[in-house]
């Protein structure tokens, strides 16, 4: 089997400025994801799809591969990770190289460990799966959730106003960390998210969205707790 990490990392980010070379305690943040798959030791390629000069420079730095620059169209607010990921394998093919599976990798992810991608990649290989991700347990039943509808508070599904939330089916979102996919599903179904994906369950200390200046000091307190920092 044949595996590509493709960090997909571009320069306009504009709610966090420059946010995917910023500083992460002491090192650029997105370095934690391109030594979580370098350590991981299943990937042929490490590469980082970017359109900036800087994070290019950046993630050579720490051992990733940029072969060739992110084209314009797929470097605008609504490029979506399917579009960057099908534009990487679709210039991999153009050059003679073909991989198997590709795990797309977000820039902002210092959560990332080199266990858990060798724990998709095997979930992938051995199940029968044709992509994984890492997903968390909403802290709070969503079937009890709220909505404001003509400046009133009222429950979004209220036939379950008298259930107990341990009652209620769990569920899940999304941790926004990666994405194991088969080449031949993604360059099939153009999309990351299948019907048959299997996911690794994490907790709540391994996982932060990251799209404030107070998302991030969350970000990096919890991975001190983590790593007893």
């Amino acid at each position: 089997m044949s595996n590509i990490a493709v960090i997909p990392a571009r320069g306009g980010s504009k709610r966090i400025p420059r946010k995917n070379v910023k500083s992460f305690l002491g090192k650029p943040i997105i370095a934690y994801s391109i030594e979580a798959a370098l350590k991981s030791g299943i990937f042929c390629e490490v590469m980082v799809s970017t359109d900036d000069d800087e994070i290019a420079s950046v993630a050579k730095r720490y051992g990733a591969v940029v072969p060739f620059m992110r084209s314009a169209q797929n470097s605008n607010d609504y490029a979506g990770l399917a579009d960057v990921c099908l534009e990487v394998i679709d210039t991999y093919i153009v050059s003679g190289k073909k991989f198997d599976n590709l795990c797309c990798i977000l820039p902002t992810a210092p959560f990332v460990t080199d266990k858990l991608l060798v724990d998709a990649f095997e979930n992938l290989e051995n199940d029968n799966y044709n992509c994984v991700y890492t997903i968390e347990e909403y802290s709070y039943p969503i079937q009890r959730s709220l909505k404001i509808e003509s400046d009133y508070v009222k429950m979004c599904w209220p036939e379950n106003i008298s259930k107990r939330s341990q009652d209620l089916e769990k569920t899940y979102h999304d941790a926004g960390q990666f994405y194991f996919i088969k080449t031949d599903t993604l360059l099939s179904e153009k999309k990351l998210f299948t019907n048959k994906s299997g996911a690794i369950i994490l907790s709540s200390i391994e996982v932060q969205d990251i799209d404030t200046e107070t998302d991030w000091a969350l970000a990096e307190m919890k991975y001190k707790i983590i790593n007893k920092m």
